[in-house]
C-alpha cells in the first residue's frame, strides 16, 4: 500500500474550510483527519459528530476520525461513518474496545487505536485482534502546533517491530503531531504508513497548499 497523507482539518482556515477541502482534493490528499475532543480525555474541546457529518456532505474523501473522548462509543454512534473511513481511539481509556471496533467494521470502515507518547507498545496487546491501524502520538494530544517530544521518533520503529512480532504485520502505523517533511521521510523509513499533516508539514507559513502537499508527498514516497 502506498503511504497516505491525512490532513488535519483542525489546522485549516475554518472560516473557509470547504474551499480548503477542494484544494486538498485537487492535490490528491488521501484522508481528512478530524480530531474530536471532549475537554476530559484531553484538555481541549474541538469538533463534534455534526462537523464530521457535514464534511461527508462536501467531499468524498475518507475521514480519519480521531476520538479523544472519554465515551468514544457514544460519539461514534452519532457519526455517519462511511465505508473507507477510519475511526481511532485511545488505549489509555483502559477498556475493551471490541464492540466499538465491530460497529465500525460493520459500516465498512477501519478501526484504529492510539497510543500517547508515554504509553508502552505492550498496551496494544489487548486490541490487536480488531485493530487495523495504530497511531503513534509524537506530541501530547490536545492542541495544534504542540512541541515534538524529545526522542519520540524512535518509537515508530519500536512499534513497528512490536507489531511485526505480535501478529500485526499488516497493521498500519499512523504518525501524528509535528510531522514535517524531514521527519515524515525518516518515519517512512521506520515503517510508518499514514502521515498526519498539520502546521509542520501542510499548513506551513508563507507557503500555499499547492506547494506544501507535493513536497509532503515526495517526502513519504
Amino acid at each position: 500500500m502506498a503511504n497516505k497523507i491525512s490532513v488535519s482539518v483542525m489546522c485549516s482556515d475554518l472560516m473557509n474550510l470547504e474551499r480548503d477541502i477542494k484544494t486538498l482534493e485537487r492535490n490528491g490528499v488521501d484522508w481528512l483527519h478530524v480530531d474530536i475532543m471532549d475537554a476530559h480525555l484531553v484538555p481541549n474541546l474541538t469538533f463534534g459528530p455534526d462537523f464530521a457529518n457535514a464534511m461527508h456532505r462536501v467531499t468524498s474523501m475518507p475521514l480519519d476520525i480521531h476520538l479523544m473522548t472519554e465515551d468514544p462509543e457514544l460519539i461514534a454512534s452519532k457519526i455517519d461513518i462511511k465505508a473507507g473511513d477510519t475511526v481511532s481511539t485511545h488505549v489509555e481509556l483502559g477498556r475493551d474496545l471490541s464492540a466499538l471496533a465491530a460497529d465500525v467494521h460493520g459500516k465498512g470502515a477501519s478501526f484504529g487505536v492510539v497510543i500517547n507518547p508515554e504509553t508502552d507498545p505492550e498496551a496494544l496487546a489487548p486490541h490487536m485482534a480488531y485493530s487495523d491501524m495504530v497511531t503513534v502520538m509524537l506530541v501530547r494530544p490536545g492542541f495544534a502546533g504542540a512541541k515534538l517530544i524529545d526522542g519520540i521518533l524512535d518509537k515508530v520503529g519500536t512499534v513497528r517491530k512490536w507489531l511485526d512480532e505480535h501478529g500485526g504485520a499488516k497493521v498500519l502505523i499512523s504518525v501524528d503531531g509535528s510531522v514535517s517533511c524531514e521527519r515524515a521521510k525518516l518515519m517512512a523509513g521506520m515503517g510508518a504508513n499514514v502521515f498526519v499533516g498539520g502546521t509542520a508539514g501542510i499548513y506551513r507559513k508563507g507557503m500555499s497548499l499547492d506547494e506544501t502537499i507535493p513536497a509532503f508527498r515526495a517526502a513519504i514516497s
